[in-house]
């Protein structure tokens, strides 16, 4: 694809993901009507309502004004990063998941190199060796892995492994760049192996697809290394299916990331989330889902920018010449 047509397609991409997202933060920002009760109740929770908090509570989130232009104001101050203050706190929303953030990118960043570092060898181990006993053990694994639940899988690691054999921390996210990869080792693997086996079974269909290709076997017949079919050939065309799957995998580390944090107590975004929930804090709610949303939303771009440079072929909004 030439430079001028994929600066077209990123700008289409661009467009329709900036349409994506304010329909999400519409959706984000209704949270706070959607729940029972008026929107000062929410904001409120069980405090008492005195006449002083409530007309600052109107005040401060602009509850005094219609609905249409209550989101607006929002907006604005959310594409400045302010995304108000936390009804419980009083802190800033963006303050608190700044003190967050960190644990959250290490874990699910972790994670994913478990993931797709381990999931695309097992995928091509079993293509290669697809109808043998290594073939159909790789795939029970892929099947265990995704039956497992993460926060099943993290205290069954936590039982073992922190518990039993005191071999990792059984909680608490670790100072310092070693100790925080030791403090996270059992928490990455609980969250890995569900989108570990995610990769490992795509990247078996994938691989066994291409390897039944003519080019293969010709090259084969040739006598070109079998390593060398693999990764120069047969890995680089099944590619495409590969990255979607890693493109699934950033949803399902983040997502998981809720349950596995709450299992080994790491003060994460999923903690935040949790918490938010808990306290009925709606601002913090916003907040942490709408950065979540911007995640997701702008690792799926990425991904299809890649797609580009992976397969020249691939031709985005004209058939390919």
């Amino acid at each position: 694809m030439s430079g001028r047509r994929l600066a077209g397609f990123v700008g289409r991409r661009l467009a329709a993901l900036l349409g994506l997202l304010l329909v999400l933060s519409f959706a984000i920002f209704s949270l706070m009507y959607l729940a029972p009760g008026s929107p000062e109740q929410v904001l409120l929770g069980t405090r008492p309502a005195s006449p002083e908090l409530l007309a600052s509570l109107r005040h401060q989130f602009h509850l005094d004004v219609p609905f249409l232009e209550r989101y607006w104001l929002w907006l604005s101050d959310a594409v400045r990063f302010d995304l108000g203050s936390s009804a419980r706190s009083g802190r800033a929303v963006t303050s608190m998941i700044g003190d967050r953030i960190g644990v959250t990118a290490f874990l699910a960043g972790y994670a994913f190199v478990v993931a797709v570092g381990a999931g695309v060898p097992l995928g091509v181990l079993a293509a290669v060796r697809r109808r043998t006993g290594v073939d159909r053990g790789v795939v029970g694994l892929t099947v265990v892995g995704v039956s497992a639940p993460a926060f099943v899988t993290g205290v069954v690691l936590l039982y073992l492994f922190a518990v039993t054999l005191g071999w990792f921390p059984s909680y608490g996210p670790g100072s310092g760049v070693a100790d925080r990869f030791w403090h996270l080792t059992l928490p990455a693997l609980a969250l890995a192996l569900t989108a570990l086996a995610l990769v490992t079974k795509i990247t078996r269909t994938a691989m066994v697809g291409v390897l039944e290709q003519d080019y293969v076997g010709f090259a084969l017949a040739r006598g070109v290394p079998l390593r060398r079919v693999l990764v120069r050939h047969a890995l680089r065309n099944a590619l495409v299916p590969i990255m979607t799957a890693a493109g699934a995998v950033v949803t399902i580390l983040l997502t998981g990331t809720i349950l596995v944090e709450s299992t080994f107590s790491l003060p994460g975004l999923g903690g935040l989330l949790v918490d938010a929930v808990n306290d009925k804090d709606v601002p913090l709610l916003q907040g942490v889902v709408l950065l979540l949303a911007i995640v997701i939303v702008l690792v799926n771009l990425a991904i299809d920018i890649l797609y580009t440079r992976v397969d020249p072929r691939i031709a985005y909004g004209r058939s390919a010449a």
